[in-house]
């Protein structure tokens, strides 16, 4: 048996992988949602959405694309930079391919033309290219941003052709700020908060509800806890939340309370934040 089983769950609540199913509208997620589609449709150029490890920006950014997908207005793309060793030209080649160039060249002064022109046909088409890129703290060079800068370039009289969204840690602000000219091109700047105590009860409610619970079964001191071994940073949420849920169970507990969330909180070397 499971703890899934055992708490009659149709899955587990608390995955780290991300799962736009799960995304829960806090404020600070909600307010960052709002301005990055508030963005694609009125191609604002540039956005940046700043957060801390942990703060839920790759689940942003998935359900950000959802919301698109859901219209037949855009042509977006999801780009996540796994690695600093990027190059402009592989950065380029790989935007042009996520937006429908099916032979990019190799060569930049070829490569250039070719979204020039993929660009006037989606505009031509009436709709709108929009890039999202997370992880884009992992974007380091002075170079790359001058060819985004070069890529928001591309317009027409009074509309711009390209909506880039980067997404990332807070070094991204001090990686931008190489390249002065492109960070004055900065239209929308958001930070990703965390939780706060109410919001953090209400994420757990959510996900719980979400993977089929039909009855609380973290009490109130738990909650609490939580609150204050994460300091309402969704992933660490996830993280002792998950290994309640397994302490619960072995315990043959059908609830989590305090106890359960001290002994995890102190396995996990978390300690308790403000």
């Amino acid at each position: 048996m499971s703890y899934e089983q055992f708490f009659k769950l149709t899955e587990q609540p608390f995955s780290t992988a991300p799962d736009s199913r799960f995304f829960y509208e806090s404020k600070p997620h909600r307010d960052a949602l709002i301005k990055i589609l508030h963005a694609a449709e009125t191609m604002k150029g540039l956005v940046i959405i700043i957060g801390d490890i942990g703060t839920g920006k790759t689940l942003l950014a998935r359900r950000a694309l959802e919301e698109m997908e859901k219209q037949e207005q855009y042509v977006e793309s999801l780009l996540v930079m796994v690695h600093s060793e990027i190059t402009p030209e592989w950065l380029l080649k790989r935007i042009a391919q996520q937006i429908g160039i099916n032979k990019p060249a190799d060569k930049k002064i070829e490569l250039l033309p070719q979204l020039y022109q993929r660009l006037m046909e989606i505009n031509e088409s009436g709709k709108k290219a929009v890039i999202v890129i997370d992880e884009a703290n992992m974007l380091k060079t002075k170079d790359i941003f001058e060819e985004f800068r070069g890529l928001l370039n591309i317009e027409i009289p009074g509309k711009k052709l390209l909506t880039l969204i980067l997404i990332g840690m807070p070094d991204l602000e001090e990686n931008i700020a190489l390249d002065p000219a492109f960070q004055q091109r900065i239209a929308i700047k958001h930070y990703l908060t965390k939780l706060d105590k109410e919001e953090t009860r209400n994420y757990i409610t959510h996900r719980m509800k979400i993977a089929g619970a039909e009855r609380e079964i973290f009490s109130d001191m738990a909650l609490d806890a939580i609150y204050s071994y994460t300091a309402g940073t969704p992933r660490l949420i996830n993280i002792i939340c998950d290994n309640a849920l397994l302490e619960a169970f072995l315990l043959k507990k059908d609830k989590v309370d305090l106890s359960i969330i001290e002994s995890v909180a102190s396995d996990l070397n978390l300690r308790k934040m403000g």
